[in-house]
């Protein structure tokens, strides 16, 4: 309501700003020609409050009636359909207020090509005013709504990229936990208890923009004990955190997906033990993160993935960011490495 107060306050004062100067001119131009005071001042205020009425009714007429850039015509005959009913009123008018001085009725009735001409101008002005202060007022409502719109379909999108990172994983889990029921039973146990844990931080974090590294990490590590259920000896991660980057800002359930793909990958084509590496920092004004598992060119090469982790990631970040640069691989020396650049928003 405030607003609505504002917006209407506006043009209000406009219009009152613009009836009260054009009152004083018509006044001095009717003195310059010889009527009295008096009688210009009651002139003026009639007539111009007559008009002020007309211009309100054909804003009105308009408000109702949106016509295109073909019904010019029509705009235009119903301008001079109002300004014949305002001649006709003040006509009236001034044959009432002025009955009994006949001079000024002739002289009136000479001005009334002058009066209908003002008169069919203030009207096209006022109108045309009002339809420029409405058509901008559309336009931002409009923009709005375009904005809302488009975040509204960049949060779906989001979403659907998160909730299309988890199946693969909740899958292998729970594969996991039925080939261990029967044979290790307490270690079945421990695993749904931490696929529990992790899955109920998954929901509190979906509907986040960004959270701190260190929450980020400590969910993380929830997954990592579900894989080292998996793997056992096999897996070995290095967490190398440096401490001033964990009060920084990551998008939630960002980590996951990465050593995840890590992991399956430097698994891949060996039966020994791989060391998957994790490391942050800060740099400038973006936290790094920097994520390597060993990489045997030929295995890869067959186990070829779609790579929908790692472009899934890169479109979230965009999405965020609207930078495409914040996600690089590198390959060296039989190690994939996988940088992040994250920017911390002030």
């Amino acid at each position: 309501m405030p607003g609505q107060v504002r917006l209407f306050r506006k043009p209000f004062l406009l219009y009152a700003g613009w009836w009260l100067f054009w009152v004083t001119i018509q006044v001095l131009v009717l003195h310059r020609l010889g009527v009295h005071w008096r009688i210009a001042t009651i002139d003026s205020v009639a007539s111009n409050t007559i008009l002020a009425i007309i211009c309100l009714s054909a804003i009105t007429v308009f408000k109702f009636y949106q016509a295109g850039s073909d019904s010019r015509i029509y705009r235009l005959l119903q301008g001079i359909g109002i300004t014949l009913l305002y001649i006709v009123i003040i006509h009236w008018t001034f044959a009432f207020i002025f009955a009994s001085n006949p001079n000024y009725l002739a002289f009136t009735e000479l001005s009334m090509p002058a009066r209908f001409m003002f008169a069919l101008l203030m009207v096209s002005f006022v109108t045309l005013l009002h339809w420029l202060w409405n058509t901008m007022l559309e336009q931002k409502n409009q923009e709005q709504r375009k904005a809302e719109a488009e975040q509204l379909v960049k949060d779906a999108e989001l979403v659907k990229l998160r909730q299309q990172l988890q199946p693969h994983f909740l899958f292998n889990s729970l594969n996991s936990i039925s080939a261990l029921a029967g044979s290790k039973p307490d270690e079945a146990r421990r695993m749904i208890q931490q696929l529990s844990d992790f899955l109920r931080g998954t929901l509190r974090k979906d509907e986040l923009q960004t959270v701190a590294l260190q929450e980020e990490l400590d969910h993380l590590k929830l997954y990592l004990d579900i894989e080292k259920v998996r793997f056992g000896h096999r897996l070995n991660v290095e967490l190398l955190i440096d401490e001033t980057s964990n009060s920084l800002f990551i998008p939630p359930l960002l980590l996951q997906p990465i050593v995840e793909n890590a992991i399956k990958f430097g698994l891949y084509g060996t039966i020994d033990g791989i060391t998957v590496s994790l490391k942050t920092w800060v740099e400038h004004s973006f936290l790094i993160v920097e994520v390597r598992n060993p990489f045997d060119e030929e295995t890869q090469n067959v186990n070829q993935g779609t790579g929908f982790g790692l472009s899934s990631i890169k479109r979230r970040l965009f999405l965020l960011y609207s930078r495409a640069d914040l996600i690089l691989t590198e390959k060296k020396d039989g190690i994939f490495i996988t940088r992040l650049k994250i920017p911390q928003l002030k």
